[in-house]
């Protein structure tokens, strides 16, 4: 197979950035093992998780005994591939945004009539390929919470996520160390269609020899970290496909060659079915709270790297007199991070006797987020809510989405989100464009970069018409297709078996 690290679309690699590629492997072969020539069991199981919403199977690869999905006392039967309709949802985690990425892709298939495969790539524990990720993603987590410290993340977090990442070279890296990566896909069916969340699992699957290979490129800021050559490109904004399509600033001031014709594709924001298909009678739900004068609901939601609590904490020391006056109800989804959640309580002492804890009870959430969209159940006070489970930690948000008023969040994956937000300080600088996109669509505020700026935004939104405003707009955009992105991706990866 040809070199992918040498040319990338047509521009070649410097000598001197092939070596760095070429170290870069041996490094983590050398430190996790080259396991190319193993021959890893394959299993399929219903994911107990949302194996019943969203209709999806996990891809069980390697020893289940060293699998981060598998529980064995479960004894789950083994399914069989649906070759005809299936198609793999290829992912990690790194945060949460990858993994909600993955569910609304996955959503979206279900809803079209095709089996969705949940193919963690580090989930599979004995594999070179789990140990590389995890490596690399401990970096980015460690990463994410020394960038609460100011001068670390001037100096080294933010030019690492915007011109670090950016460079040609650095997909170089990338593309080598996925070789290592490529051992998992040696006995999935090659015709299965392939999305990938993250461009290693797309990285990976092109490795391996899938022949149908989709890249769901999260972010709108260009950057040749999302790149992998073979697939093709799927991009949620325009001003995104622009700068990609000719690898805008990739190579310093060099021009690049662009990337070839049909590899790169407009698609609109990736959004689960459940949410798009309910856009205008949510919305509506917002702006008749609104109009009775009920409480507004702001759902706080903490990222995967855990790096906002500070934030948390000063916007529910601020609300704590409305949540008392019956004008304010809080949503607070601290993830997989129980700590968070004790912390929180244990610095605003006055929070406790308006608290209601749903702690790891995924039927008393489900419960509560079906309550929040009768018009005739009050909801009050601040509820609070925590998953030991990474599907749970991640699919809360979602279910609280809908009946929420605000949705408060670093603007990441969930600035695409058609809701109403309110964008708090970014965590790398390449997640600023979010909030840039999110406030030119009008479906979500400019980015809050510290908290007096962050309180100003939620009188805006409690005291002046920037609530229905952002409603209005967000099924205008429904119906501008900006919310149908999800689909679109799977018409893709369909598309490229079918064709």
């Amino acid at each position: 197979m040809e070199d992918k690290s040498k040319v990338i679309f047509g521009n070649e690699i410097s000598a001197k950035d092939y070596k760095k590629a070429v170290k870069s492997k041996a490094k983590y072969a050398k430190k996790f093992g080259d396991d190319s020539n193993a021959d890893y069991p394959v299993k399929i199981e219903k994911n107990k998780y949302i194996g019943d919403s969203l209709g999806v199977n996990n891809v069980l690869v390697g020893d289940l005994s060293k699998n981060a999905h598998y529980v064995a006392e479960d004894n789950l039967p083994a399914l069989e591939w649906d070759e005809d309709k299936g198609i793999i949802v290829g992912n990690i985690r790194m945060g949460f945004g990858h993994y909600r990425i993955s569910m609304a892709i996955a959503s979206a298939a279900h809803s079209m009539g095709y089996t969705p495969y949940w193919m963690d790539l580090n989930s599979y524990g004995e594999t070179t390929c789990t140990k590389v990720i995890g490596a690399q993603n401990d970096l980015y987590s460690m990463g994410s919470r020394l960038s609460k410290n100011p001068i670390f993340n001037k100096l080294v977090w933010e030019p690492l996520n915007y011109e670090g990442f950016r460079a040609i070279s650095y997909n170089s890296s990338d593309q080598k160390n996925a070789e290592l990566m490529a051992p998992v896909y040696r006995n999935v069916p090659k015709d299965i269609p392939v999305v990938g969340t993250h461009v290693w699992p797309a990285q990976a699957a092109i490795h391996a020899g899938m022949k149908n290979v989709v890249n769901a490129i999260p972010d709108n800021w260009p950057m040749a970290l999302h790149f992998a050559e073979g697939a093709v490109h799927t991009i949620q904004c325009h001003n995104a496909y622009m700068g990609y399509s000719i690898l805008n600033g990739m190579n310093k001031d060099k021009v690049c060659a662009p990337m070839p014709e049909g590899s790169l594709a407009y698609t609109g924001h990736y959004i689960d079915h459940e949410l798009v298909t309910n856009v205008e009678s949510d919305c509506q739900a917002r702006k008749d709270r609104k109009s009775c004068g009920k409480p507004m609901r702001f759902l706080l939601t903490i990222g995967g790297a855990g790096a906002q609590k500070e934030i948390f904490s000063a916007i529910i020391k601020y609300l704590l007199p409305h949540v008392r006056a019956g004008k304010v109800a809080l949503f607070v989804n601290v993830g997989d991070y129980r700590n968070v959640w004790d912390e929180l309580k244990k610095e605003i002492p006055d929070m406790g006797a308006l608290c209601t804890d749903h702690m790891d009870d995924w039927e008393n959430t489900e419960k509560f987020a079906a309550a929040a969209l009768d018009p005739e159940k009050k909801i009050a006070g601040i509820h609070g809510f925590w998953h030991r489970n990474i599907f749970e930690a991640v699919y809360c948000t979602n279910l609280l989405m809908r009946g929420c008023d605000v949705l408060v969040t670093k603007p990441s994956e969930l600035a695409f989100y058609p809701v109403p937000k309110l964008f708090i300080k970014r965590v790398g600088k390449h997640e600023m464009w979010g909030a840039i996109h999110s406030a030119e669509i009008g479906d979500g505020t400019l980015e809050c970069r510290d908290i007096p700026h962050t309180l100003q935004m939620i009188d805006m939104f409690m005291k002046t018409h920037l609530l229905e405003d952002m409603c209005d707009n967000i099924v205008q955009n429904k119906k501008s297709g900006i919310y149908d992105g999800a689909y679109k991706v799977v018409e893709i990866a369909m598309g490229l078996k079918n064709r």
